[in-house]
């Protein structure tokens, strides 16, 4: 009896975390990018960060989808921190959606009567539908349907278990901080809160637990929330681990000001329930009570977010995430473009010889490791994303012709920086592969090529007034092209003579076009900083890159850039 009740809750759980899946990943194929661009532009305060949030968890139905979403537009400069507690304040509200389906729909009907034909439809939609969104949407409905036959087996069993325990769980259950630590380890043990307030609100619809275990139990399952935050970001960075520290501290306030005032909050919630006629139906009151005290946190810790932001921004504090902050871009500037010109410039500058920092650190021979060049690489990328959204919330329509042809172009460095940043692990990776090679041509040859374009980067450094700059940038971009033509004659040459082996070969040709594209990158970046008037040569030379991928197709794409 008691091993078939134990198999038929673990079944029940695993179907309902299998729906959970299949609803999360469903809904986000069908909703596309709307729900990031709600994050991304409906979050200019914290109040506003909590609604978004609120809605899209209600969604998608998984609050651990929100925060990554919300920890990526953060690392990209998209959020700051601030607007970022908002949404995840919000997250807990909206994840309590998952206990008002399991209260007035799973619990509150004959399940099996819709549950299949809400499968059945699912299942077609999958299967059917033209496109990837509505098969998406078929996904979610299928999931959605397996849900509520997850919660059917759940109410069984549990129903079972209260018939042939439930006087004695009722009369020994423990403590109500047994009750907060079983909440917190369902959550830990099955990684989904939703889950954990499942089993629970279905155990007190059966019986199993009175109204304030399963109160301690809900309480505990809301803090145990945060172990997924915390396991996620142990070697995440350190925006990812601000953002997890500050969910955590908002689960664990919540979860202590819900269990001191939790005989006054059940007082008032039994009143409102007896009002609203369903004091008779304890997953009902469950979940408003889960509602109740996330809603209570959000209004304890809103007032504070400016606070927590500040005091989270002063930990885990690096070296390359200090590069990736703009030194001299405000939000203030944002309201007179003609201003944000000058330090748009200031802040182009610094990135740009940044990136030249890095790509010479990939192209010369030092200490560096991959993972270094790699970490400087993301944080200059997102110190480059930082300033694109910054030119993005510049009001186009009331700013003078000139300035607009600024921002333009300022965009366009970004570009090309952004993408030189980018590519410098992988000439770090072509300078550490070339040196495994004994050949003497091959790495003569490779040893040309990257001294020629740690020149063209070091020229890149110089001031526009230098004397004849412009013809030794000329001369020397000239010289790393050639160098780069050679380089491929001699691998090409070397593998014909079977020195090496044509996977090997393709992986160093790769990691060739894609050196000389970096290079390139950075000298248009500079020219464009240097002289905006060559903007327009600039777009040529690009349009006959792009006319010339197209009309080769036998090379790859980055050797064809």
């Amino acid at each position: 009896m008691t091993l078939q009740l134990f198999l038929n809750t673990a079944g029940g759980l695993a179907l309902f975390l299998l729906a959970m899946l299949m609803m999360t990943d469903g809904l986000k194929v069908f909703a596309g990018g709307a729900l990031k661009q709600l994050l991304g532009q409906w979050t200019s305060t914290p109040l506003r960060g909590v609604f978004s949030g609120m809605l899209v968890t209600g969604v998608v139905q998984s609050s651990s989808a929100v925060t990554v979403a919300t920890i990526g537009f953060v690392n990209a400069g998209v959020l700051t921190l601030r607007q970022a507690l908002g949404v995840i304040f919000g997250t807990n509200v909206g994840t309590t959606m998952t206990g008002w389906l399991v209260s007035l729909v799973g619990l509150g009907f004959k399940i099996e009567s819709f549950a299949l034909p809400i499968l059945a439809v699912g299942v077609a939609v999958r299967l059917l539908a033209p496109g990837k969104r509505y098969q998406g949407f078929g996904q979610a409905l299928a999931g959605f349907g397996l849900f509520f036959l997850g919660l059917a087996i759940l109410k069984e069993a549990f129903g079972g278990l209260a018939a042939g325990y439930g006087a004695s769980i009722a009369q020994g259950g423990g403590n109500l901080l047994t009750f907060l630590v079983v909440g917190f380890v369902a959550t830990f043990l099955t990684q989904s809160s939703s889950a954990a307030i499942a089993i629970i609100l279905t155990a007190a619809a059966g019986g199993v637990i009175g109204i304030e275990a399963a109160a301690a139990a809900v309480i505990g399952a809301n803090i145990g929330t945060t172990s997924t935050a915390a396991l996620a970001v142990i070697k995440a960075t350190p925006s990812a681990k601000r953002l997890a520290l500050g969910h955590i501290s908002f689960n664990l306030i919540t979860g202590v000001v819900a269990l001191i005032l939790l005989p006054a909050m059940l007082w008032l919630i039994r009143w409102s329930a007896d009002r609203l006629g369903v004091e008779s139906r304890p997953a009902v009151v469950l979940a408003l009570f889960h509602t109740v005290f996330n809603a209570l946190g959000v209004v304890i810790m809103l007032p504070w977010t400016n606070r927590l932001a500040k005091v989270l921004e002063r930990l885990f504090c690096n070296a390359e995430e200090d590069l990736g902050r703009p030194r001299h871009l405000d939000a203030t500037l944002a309201s007179t473009p003609e201003l944000a010109v000058s330090a748009l410039r200031q802040e182009l500058f610094r990135l740009r010889s940044l990136v030249n920092g890095i790509v010479l650190t990939a192209v010369s021979r030092g200490a560096a490791t991959p993972l270094v060049v790699e970490n400087r690489s993301a944080a200059l990328r997102t110190l480059g994303a930082a300033i694109a959204n910054f030119i993005a919330r510049l009001r186009a329509e009331s700013m003078p012709l000139d300035v607009a042809d600024e921002l333009a172009r300022a965009l366009l460095i970004g570009r090309y920086l952004n993408e030189a940043a980018r590519l410098a692990p992988r000439a770090h990776a072509l300078r550490r592969e070339t040196t495994r090679h004994t050949h003497a041509e091959v790495q003569a040859a490779f040893g040309k090529l990257l001294a020629d374009a740690a020149e063209c980067v070091s020229l890149a450094e110089r001031t526009e007034t230098a004397s004849g700059s412009d013809a030794d940038r000329t001369t020397a971009l000239d010289r790393f092209q050639h160098s780069y033509r050679r380089t491929k004659e001699v691998l090409l040459a070397a593998v014909v003579a079977g020195r090496f082996s044509v996977e090997e070969t393709d992986l160093l040709l790769d990691d060739l076009s894609t050196t000389r594209r970096m290079v390139e990158q950075l000298v248009k970046a500079d020219r464009l900083l240097r002289r905006p008037d060559q903007a327009e040569a600039i777009e040529e030379e690009n349009d006959r890159e792009e006319e010339g991928a197209r009309t080769t197709p036998a090379q790859s794409g980055s050797d064809t850039q």
